[in-house]
Order: C-alpha cells, then sequence, then structure tokens
C-alpha cells in the first residue's frame, strides 16, 4: 500500500499534472460519446490545419492574415469544386460499372478456385474449397443486404452531404479567420498555471499539423502516381482504384494489404495469369514500396516515431472507439500519449529507494 501511495504522491501531487489528466479524459470522454455529432466539426479543424499552414506561408511573405485568409479560403473553394464537378462523376461512373461487373468478377474467382484441388490434390483439399466458397456466397449476401439499406438510407446521405457542404466551409472560414480569438477564448478558462500541459500542447500541435499536411500530400501523390500508372498500363478502373490506393495511406500497413486484395483481383479479371498482370503487381508494389520507404520519411521527417506496433495498436484502438475519425487520428493521439509520457515527471532514485 506504500507503495501506491508513494508513486501517487510523486505522479499526481503537482496540480498542473491533475489538471492535464482531468483535461484529456474529458477530452476522449466527448469524442468518444460525441464523436459522430461533432464529425463536421473535427472535421473543419483537419481542413483549417491543412490550409492554415499555406496561410502562414503567405504571412512570412508580409501578406496581411485577413488578405491570407481570404485567398486561401478561394483556393479551397476551387478545389473543392473541381473534386465535386470533375472527379466524383468519373469515379461514380467507375464505381457503377465496377458493380455491374462484380457478379462475373466472382464468378470467375469462384470457378478458379474450385480448380485447385484438381491441380494441387496434396495441398488443397476439395472441402477445404467448398467451405471457402461458402463463406464467400455468404459474405456476398451480406453485402446485398447492406447495399439495399444503403440505397434506402441514400436521402439521409444526401441531407447529410448537404449539410457537410454548407456547414464545414463557414466552419474552416471562422476556424481560419479567428484563430487567434478562439484560442484566446478557450485559453481564458484555464487555470493559470498551465506550464506542464503548455509544453505538451506545443509539441502536439506541431505534430498534429506535420501529420495532417503530411497525409494529406501523401494521399494526393499516392493518387496520382498510382492512377497513372494504372493509366499507362491499362488497367480498367483506374481512377476507381488509384482513389482507393490513396486513400489506403491513411490507415498505415493495414490499409495497404488490404487494398492490394481489389487491385491485384481486378488485374486478374482483366488479364489472368498473363504478363501483363505480373508488371501490374510489379509496379503497384513498387509504389508500396517508394510510398513507405521514401515519401513517408521525407513528408514525415518532423513527425515524433512511433513503432509499428505502437501504431497498429494505436489504430485498433482509436479505430474501435471513434470509427473512421479515430483511424485518421491514431497516430495523432498516439504522439498525444507519447508527450504525455515524455513531458511526465520521472521517477528518482530516491523515490525508488523509498518504494523499497
Amino acid at each position: 500500500m506504500q507503495v501506491i501511495t508513494n508513486w501517487f504522491k510523486r505522479y499526481f501531487s503537482d496540480p498542473q499534472i491533475v489538471f492535464l489528466t482531468l483535461f484529456l479524459v474529458l477530452f476522449f470522454g466527448v469524442v468518444i460519446i460525441m464523436g459522430d455529432m461533432l464529425a463536421p466539426v473535427l472535421a473543419s479543424i483537419v481542413v483549417a490545419y491543412l490550409l492554415e499552414g499555406i496561410v502562414a506561408q503567405l504571412e512570412m511573405r508580409s501578406w496581411p492574415r485577413s488578405i491570407s485568409v481570404v485567398l486561401v479560403f478561394i483556393l479551397f473553394l476551387l478545389f473543392v469544386a473541381l473534386v465535386l464537378l470533375g472527379l466524383l462523376p468519373l469515379l461514380s461512373r467507375q464505381v457503377t460499372d465496377f458493380l455491374q461487373q462484380l457478379p462475373t468478377m466472382i464468378a470467375m474467382g469462384q470457378q478458379a478456385l474450385m480448380q485447385l484441388p484438381e491441380r494441387y490434390p496434396d495441398l488443397i483439399p476439395q472441402d477445404q474449397v467448398d467451405q471457402l466458397i461458402q463463406q464467400i456466397r455468404n459474405e456476398i449476401a451480406s453485402f446485398a443486404q447492406q447495399a439495399v439499406s444503403w440505397s434506402l438510407a441514400s436521402v439521409v446521405g444526401v441531407i447529410t452531404l448537404v449539410v457537410y457542404l454548407i456547414l464545414m466551409p463557414l466552419l474552416v472560414f471562422f476556424f481560419l479567420k479567428d484563430k487567434r480569438l478562439i484560442i484566446d477564448w478557450f485559453v481564458r478558462y484555464l487555470p493559470r498555471h498551465r506550464r506542464f500541459a503548455g509544453t505538451v500542447w506545443k509539441d502536439v500541435d506541431k505534430q498534429i499539423a506535420n501529420y495532417v499536411r503530411g497525409k494529406f500530400w501523401e494521399i494526393v501523390t499516392v493518387w496520382a502516381v498510382s492512377f497513372i500508372t494504372f493509366s499507362l498500363l491499362g488497367l480498367n478502373y483506374a481512377l476507381l482504384l488509384a482513389v482507393m490506393v490513396g486513400l489506403s495511406v491513411i490507415i498505415p500497413y493495414i490499409g495497404a494489404a488490404v487494398v492490394t486484395i481489389p487491385v491485384l483481383f481486378i488485374a486478374w479479371f482483366q488479364w489472368g495469369w498473363s504478363s501483363d498482370f505480373a508488371w501490374l503487381a510489379v509496379a503497384y508494389f513498387v509504389i508500396q514500396a517508394l510510398d513507405g520507404n521514401v515519401l513517408v520519411p521525407l513528408l514525415f521527417s518532423e513527425v515524433v516515431n512511433l513503432h509499428p506496433v505502437a501504431i497498429i495498436v494505436a489504430i485498433l484502438v482509436f479505430g474501435g472507439f471513434w470509427g473512421f475519425w479515430g483511424v485518421f487520428f491514431a497516430i495523432p493521439l498516439a504522439t498525444l500519449v507519447q508527450a504525455v509520457l515524455a513531458a511526465w515527471p520521472k521517477n528518482t532514485q530516491e523515490d525508488v529507494i523509498d518504494s523499497a
């Protein structure tokens, strides 16, 4: 009992630490309970973090902040309009074509699986293939039911999209325009003695800003390179697959592994076991290797390094609590935990002797 008492006094005797602990508990509680309701606000904060870097660059060149904010916001609106009017119609068309061809693809895949026991009877038993095919059929039936529910909820989805398109630009503009005003209002309600929390916040703020901007450019770069590569090789649904590959970088390690399946499956459906399929597979794995070994170190050189095990655990924990946003913010939230632990008072030799 004395050991626990000494430990508690050592780590929670400072009021600043108690304040930070309560703040973190409250923050995670609000995120877990009200995450869905606050999704437009959180998404707007992400976009504001992204655009703040451009505004800061203009301010460094002696541009007034008001003019910089207006200019960057106009460019943001033009980018959104380009995506909605230029990219989404093409993407929607490819999604429709893919769904129409999906039953044929699945039938070909089942035929290929049924031939495996004949070719490799010693390695692949017939009963395992039958079980796998049955599982695939069950997953298809489940997917069909989900598709029906999605279609029934399409009206709600359209309304939600309209709300996002109206609220998010307004929120982004005010987050940029009144950044200092919002921060000062928030700081006014904090305790005066907050040196420990301030140290953690400066580190985390820098890491989150670098992560959001770096992740955006990683998504765009991987998407563009994948789209150009798939188009040059003549792969069907090049835009759809490139978008999937680009978005897969949001989930480190896991995303790349998952998106590999549809890319190689569609390539096999189109070309079979041919040289074209081999070239596509090689090009795809080269893109993944360059992303992990060149692009990520270049873009995230200023972000605190986390062990791959810590990243995977963070994705599973925060994704389970908070869905998509938990997955997206898994690394920044893990960085927050790491920053708190790094700034937390360390045990001294005297404490170890006392506890003994």
